[in-house]
């Protein structure tokens, strides 16, 4: 019986063991910290409590939200220049409040936004060569939340849409070519923890302090789905698993455990998964690469990152490691996957703000393979730079999945890029009147460069300044020797309605720009006003 009893014991040992071991081909993927030259040292990484992660990455550049005196800054470094940064190191300055989130234009590698304290978004352009002095003009300004503006989304699929979520419980869609909002969704009852997009932007899915998890359709603002999501008093967060059409959110239970759920977009009124993670007090960030599938769980106050594969059957995700870390991290940017290098067989990089001491450092993530070649398996054909879709399309209910292009790089990719092209031709669109048209319509243009001689320039530089004279101006320069001869009268008369019209121009000008700003106040009252009769009406509900 004995001998009987310790087979049994080892068949359901073996049993089990199997049960737990998945074959994947992200198995044994590993965490590879970046030696020190290759870090970004001596940053003043801001101290802000709000929990979000302070730093954008693009193929580009770098951004990192700074500690600052007064107002809000953050500085963007190019890609390459690792190493020490220098104290005086120019910074983006605009914000009068500190600076909430930042994220950068998916189809626009020098265009970012940033959110802050002071009620506002705002676009700033960097140059290609980075910031050679402090930039405190900004491309657009986006102004319609009552309070600050906690988080920032740009749509995956849809060029110049981003939505925003505030602190007055309001998200706003906007369209940034035309500066305005193009929806208000008011269906919050608490301050929104996170929000996240589905792979063709058609749906948003947030977390509120409620505890309620929502799925929205975002043009008209109707709530598709909702339910209870963790019941843990801090911040829970969503992220959508790309085209499944299912969800994951992290999140603390009553006993203030750390947990993880997996939803069904079509009904929140239970999931379909849910595994405890640990103890810890910090709040669990998701990031899902949608294009292998795999969801990386990484907790802010310590230097732990796990990560999950996502699988159609049930129970939907499965552990696959974790990278440890004695640093704790205050923040994780991550590269778009066009940024990744295939050659190392890296399939994701995040970017970690350490919280303890002023460097960011990139950390990748490496399948154990024979590098310098490229694995079909591991680099399926990844979201490009070129948007599917118009604003505007997009706003009359348009959908559509990102434009792919290969991680290959050579023939293949060249195609698909100048395929893109082609199917992106535009007949040319006037100059519109709006400042804000214009700019973009700059930043869109592609530079041309001027391979003449310097000297050949320079001269016609100095031609063009020289002939660059008001006609105002000529007239007095050609007439300066006027006298009181009677045939000299017109002239005096020309040059003086010449001047007048200046005069009533300016005029006009400030007069416009003193009924703006009594527009602008008026506004404000009237918004103030209806935030007083919301809360009237919350405390009469109350009462009856």
């Amino acid at each position: 019986m004995g001998i009987l009893g310790e087979c049994g014991d080892m068949t359901n040992n073996s049993q089990l063991w199997f049960k737990g071991v998945r074959s994947s081909k992200f198995r044994h993927v590993y965490g590879e910290p970046a030696k020190r030259e290759k870090c970004y040292d001596n940053i003043p990484i801001t101290k802000n409590a709000h929990d979000s992660q302070f730093c954008a990455i693009n193929p580009k550049f770098v951004a990192i939200v700074t500690e600052v005196a007064g107002g809000g800054a953050f500085i963007v470094i190019p890609i390459n220049c690792t190493g020490r940064l220098d104290f005086n190191a120019s910074r983006v300055t605009g914000h009068s409040g500190p600076i909430l989130d930042i994220k950068w234009n998916p189809f626009n590698d020098n265009v970012i936004a940033s959110c802050s304290d002071d009620c506002t978004i705002k676009l700033w352009h960097i140059p290609d060569e980075g910031l050679s002095v402090h930039l405190d003009d900004w491309l657009v300004e986006l102004q319609g939340h009552k309070r600050r503006v906690a988080y920032i989304e740009w749509h995956p699929t849809a060029e110049n849409i981003l939505f925003s979520a505030g602190f007055d419980h309001l998200v706003i869609v906007w369209d940034i070519e035309r500066g305005e909002a193009v929806n208000v969704i008011d269906c919050h009852r608490d301050a929104i923890q996170s929000m996240s997009l589905n792979r063709d932007g058609s749906l948003l899915a947030t977390t509120c302090k409620d505890k309620k998890l929502r799925v929205i359709e975002p043009r008209t603002g109707m709530v598709k789905s909702e339910g209870y999501c963790h019941l843990g008093s801090k911040a829970s967060k969503v992220v959508y698993l790309g085209s499944t059409g299912r969800l994951l959110t992290t999140g603390f239970s009553r006993h203030s455990d750390r947990q993880f759920s997996v939803w069904d977009e079509n009904d929140l009124s239970k999931p379909l998964f849910t595994d405890t993670i640990d103890s810890s007090s910090g709040v669990v960030f998701p990031f899902f690469d949608a294009d292998t599938n795999v969801v990386y769980l990484a907790g802010k106050g310590d230097g732990n990152i796990r990560y999950y594969e996502i699988t159609n059957e049930a129970p939907h995700i499965h552990f696959l490691n974790q990278f440890l870390s004695g640093n704790p991290q205050r923040g994780l940017g991550v590269m778009p996957k066009r940024g990744v290098s295939s050659s190392q067989c890296e399939v994701f990089r995040f970017y970690k703000l350490h919280a303890t001491k002023g460097v960011c450092e990139p950390i990748s993530m490496i399948v154990p393979r024979k590098k310098d070649q490229f694995h079909d398996d591991l680099y399926p054909d990844t979201a490009s730079n070129r948007p599917a879709l118009s604003a505007s399309e997009w706003i009359r209910g348009k959908n559509a999945m990102p434009v792919l292009v290969s991680m290959k790089t050579g023939e293949r990719q060249t195609l698909k890029i100048s395929s893109i092209k082609q199917s992106n031709l535009k007949s040319p669109v006037t100059p519109a009147i709006d400042n804000n048209k214009r700019k973009f319509a700059f930043l869109s243009t592609e530079t041309v460069p001027d391979y003449r001689p310097k000297d050949l320039i320079t001269e016609k530089n100095h031609k063009t300044n020289n002939n660059q004279t008001t006609k105002f101006q000529q007239l007095q320069q050609r007439f300066n020797h006027i006298g009181d001869s009677n045939k000299d009268i017109p002239l005096m008369k020309e040059i003086n309605s010449i001047g007048d019209n200046i005069l009533t121009e300016n005029d006009l000008q400030r007069a416009y720009q003193a009924q703006c700003e009594e527009v602008r106040k008026l506004k404000k009252q009237l918004s103030n006003s209806e935030q007083r009769i919301r809360e009237l009406e919350d405390q009469l509900r109350k009462l009856l």
